[in-house]
């Protein structure tokens, strides 16, 4: 079975069928999907969807692209939700939160300040109620690093890595998984499947980022976590092993980085 460890099944783009295409992935052999928030409003709507199906958990935080209109007061209220969700079998962590430093209006002296500010306050969260983090890392590697060095959260997921080996490495030596998912099926994104391919097996966790980052044999169109096992299917050939052994390392790989999944039921 496959975990899918950063998945928008809220997303817009799937319109009324996010319980549709949970269970299509399930199918697929998609034994779980974890379904990050991205910003105060779409709180409940996590929580609510990943209790609809029987393959879902969710996670709570602010996106760096949701920082401009975000409030202090989203900060307090994230604490508040993180506190009541911890009886909640089904809730695994604490993002997507990070920063982003590609859109240029997100680099501008404020709002870099401000993005720096509420990803060390979301950490501060997750090291005070002992919870991993799902991070969003978009040419911002070392200024996240800093940060993990400084807070020191319990771990958790660089999503959708693309840095060097040496922050990888980095990474690692913190405690964190590093997510590879549709990026990795072109073979023009070299780097990334050198890393793919060289890095310790250890260090790997599966996800789609649906509806975004679609594989190569899908890009344009709508990513969906039942593609999980396709991609899956790739990291195995660039690393010359079975898509069987790459599903269970990979699977426990997210449980150690999400120590929490294991706790999470089936419907």
């Amino acid at each position: 079975m496959w975990i899918d460890t950063h998945c928008h099944l809220d997303a817009h783009e799937f319109g009324g069928e996010s319980v549709a295409v949970a269970q299509r992935a399930q199918a697929a052999g998609v034994s779980m999907i974890v379904i990050p928030a991205v910003e105060r409003a779409n709180f409940d709507a996590v929580r609510a969807l990943a209790h609809a199906v029987p393959n879902a958990c969710y996670t709570l935080g602010i996106h760096p692209i949701y920082v401009p209109q975000a409030a202090d007061e989203d900060l307090a209220a994230l604490r508040l939700a993180v506190e009541a969700a911890l009886g909640d079998p089904r809730f695994v962590g604490v993002g997507e939160i990070g920063l982003d430093f590609f859109i240029p209006m997100l680099c501008e002296p404020a709002m870099r300040e401000k993005q720096e500010r509420f990803f060390r306050e979301q950490l501060r969260i997750a090291r005070e109620f002992g919870l991993p983090v799902l991070m969003h890392v978009r040419r911002s590697q070392d200024m996240v690093l800093k940060h993990l060095r400084q807070v020191r959260p319990p771990g958790g997921i660089a999503h959708a890595f693309n840095g060097s080996f040496q922050q990888a490495h980095t990474y690692l030596d913190l405690g964190f998984r590093l997510g590879f998912g549709g990026a990795m099926t072109f073979t023009r994104a070299l780097q990334i499947r050198r890393l793919a391919a060289d890095l310790p097996l250890d260090a790997i966790v599966l996800e789609t980022d649906a509806p975004d980052i679609a594989p190569a044999w899908v890009h344009p169109a709508r990513n969906s976590p039942e593609q999980l096992p396709a991609v899956g299917a790739v990291l195995a050939e660039l690393r010359g092993t079975s898509s069987g052994d790459i599903a269970l390392a990979t699977s426990a790989n997210a449980h150690a980085a999400l120590p929490r999944l294991a706790a999470t039921p089936f419907l």
